[in-house]
């Protein structure tokens, strides 16, 4: 609410308007922009909290299993199967390795497991008890590392998504309640300078052609009178002559 009322400081010109103008426009496309990316980073999101939930429902099975078959393998095997297993295993058969997913500019981190074939050569068939068991046991809880391998991939992914979303978000309600108000703002206040400047100079305009049409009208009203000031000279007479009697008159008695 605090971009409605201000505007940035600036001086009202033709130039700064454009300036500020220009400024608008990158900001409401950059919001558009980043609109639609909190959409698609959005609807990843779902779809990622989908599947975990499905893993995690899968998971629970997976694991049970895979425990029932340890429990088995030892039952058969006897407690002593965790030296001979150690024993016989020289090397990992399943490697995870980490890679990056490009999801509307945001990079999530993908796991993957790849299974080593050399390393299951020495395998535990040709054990005295509980081979087979033990086969189960193995292959049970290889299905619960791929699965906890996805999960993690998902969550991961998951927390990833989760802080690009938040602050796509921050950025387009700081696009929309501050600084596409401040512009807009901005640009009512130098147009209303711009309109004021204007009627100013309109208003000095008319005062000036005021001005001078009445110095015009004068100077044309002393050309006439300076026009018409010998005619009158001409025609004047001194009515003082009609009644001098510097010749007197015999028939006048008086």
């Amino acid at each position: 609410m605090s971009g409605q009322t201000q505007r940035l400081n600036v001086v009202p010109t033709v130039t700064m308007l454009g300036v500020v103008k220009a400024r608008l426009v990158g900001a409401t496309r950059g919001h558009a922009l980043l609109k639609k990316k909190s959409d698609a980073l959005t609807v990843q999101f779902r779809q990622i909290l989908k599947k975990i939930v499905t893993t995690k429902e899968s998971m629970g099975d997976i694991m049970k299993t895979s425990s029932f078959a340890l429990t088995e393998a030892k039952y058969v095997a006897g407690d002593n199967i965790k030296h001979v297993v150690l024993e016989n295993v020289r090397e990992a058969s399943l490697r995870v390795r980490s890679r990056q997913e490009n999801v509307a500019g945001v990079k999530l981190p993908k796991f993957d497991y790849t299974s080593d074939a050399d390393a299951n050569k020495n395998d535990l068939t040709g054990l005295a008890r509980g081979g087979q068991q033990v086969q189960q046991c193995r292959v049970a809880y290889i299905k619960a590392i791929e699965v906890l391998v996805e999960l993690a991939s998902l969550q991961t992914s998951f927390l990833t998504l989760d802080e690009a979303i938040k602050t796509t978000n921050r950025r387009v309600n700081a696009l929309e309640n501050v600084v596409k108000p401040r512009l807009e703002n901005t640009i009512s206040y130098i147009k209303g300078e711009l309109d004021e400047l204007e009627r100013e100079d309109f208003f000095r305009l008319k005062k000036i052609q005021g001005y001078k049409k009445r110095e015009i009208e004068k100077q044309m009203l002393l050309q006439k009178v300076e026009t018409n000031l010998p005619l009158r000279k001409a025609v004047s007479y001194n009515s003082s002559n009609l009644l001098s009697v510097g010749d007197k008159d015999e028939d006048i008695i008086f």
